[in-house]
């Protein structure tokens, strides 16, 4: 949250009066019919993310209904506002709780699902640099960032992991043998991606999760007259720089308009239209998940009244 309010006074001390008057009138000109479009794609993205949700619970042996699947996951986005990640821990509660489905196993498919979004984003990440290798690179090269180092901190990481579960194998401490016990169903959880009958179903959703959120983005593009003749290529960019920084800070306050108003800027965007941009995509997905994650607390036990 700290890191939040920090960004916020950068934006404020990089703005003068004038310019923060710029940027409300921009944000209060903005053509809110594409804005609510954009809400209405993420809502699908959302949907589709419940639904996929199931290809994974089903060879464990669980039919858990849709609409506690869709409930969880406005929650999980919900407590991921007040503290990052914890919503992955409230999801798979939710499910233990009104759905009788173990925490080790329902918390399994959520880390495999994160693993798919996080394959998604490297491809995503790959795209960009196809169309924009030669922006990125300088990028690179001018904050000096070292792929081999980063590799290097990964194998050192992973080697450190496997022979922590080499001497955790061998325990036969309760509390150790614990840990094991939940590491399998984990890794139970993560094989149904393996074991799944619907594979195709299951990318068609994940495509579809990630066509959503790219074209939610480029919608708000159209909302104000600066951004309408950005190309695919600078939304492409903004959008992975967002989607970067979205877990650095509680729901990317701050952060997220922040580092896509840089993005669009380095395309020739002005500053308060950049920054316009930033704080309408981010401030309108806010309000979306406060309202529906809300919701979704209240109705959670009254959908499930008779269990």
């Amino acid at each position: 949250m700290l890191i939040g309010v920090l960004f916020i006074y950068l934006s404020l001390k990089n703005t003068t009066e004038q310019d923060r008057l710029n940027i409300y009138n921009s944000i209060k000109e903005a053509h809110y019919g594409y804005i609510f479009l954009s809400l209405v794609l993420g809502l699908l993205s959302h949907l589709s993310r419940a639904y996929r949700w199931n290809f994974m619970l089903n060879p464990l042996g669980y039919q858990p209904r849709l609409i506690n699947n869709i409930l969880a996951i406005f929650i999980t986005y919900i407590a991921n506002l007040g503290v990052p990640r914890s919503g992955e821990f409230f999801r798979a509660t939710v499910m233990q709780t009104y759905e009788k489905i173990p925490f080790e196993k329902s918390f399994g498919t959520i880390i495999a699902e994160r693993t798919v979004d996080l394959f998604m984003l490297l491809i995503t990440i790959g795209i960009a640099l196809l169309l924009e290798s030669d922006l990125i690179y300088s990028m690179l090269k001018e904050r000096s960032v070292n792929p081999w180092t980063i590799l290097l901190v990964i194998l050192l990481i992973s080697s450190f992991l496997y022979v922590a579960f080499l001497q955790l194998k061998k325990a036969t401490h309760p509390f150790a043998q614990k840990i094991l016990a939940l590491l399998k169903g984990l890794s139970e959880g993560f094989l149904t991606l393996v074991r799944m009958e619907k594979k195709w179903a299951y990318l068609f959703h994940t495509l579809f999760i990630w066509a959503m959120y790219i074209a939610m983005f480029y919608i708000i593009k159209l909302s104000l007259p600066e951004t309408q003749s950005l190309g695919f290529e600078p939304i492409l960019i903004g959008f992975i720089v967002g989607a970067l920084a979205i877990s650095a800070t509680n729901g990317g306050i701050g952060i997220y308009p922040f580092s896509v108003s840089l993005v669009l800027i380095s395309y020739g965007i002005s500053k308060e239209s950049s920054l316009a941009f930033g704080w309408i995509m981010w401030s309108a997905q806010t309000v979306m998940v406060l309202f529906f994650g809300s919701l979704s607390f209240l109705l959670l036990p009254l959908v499930n009244r008779k269990n």
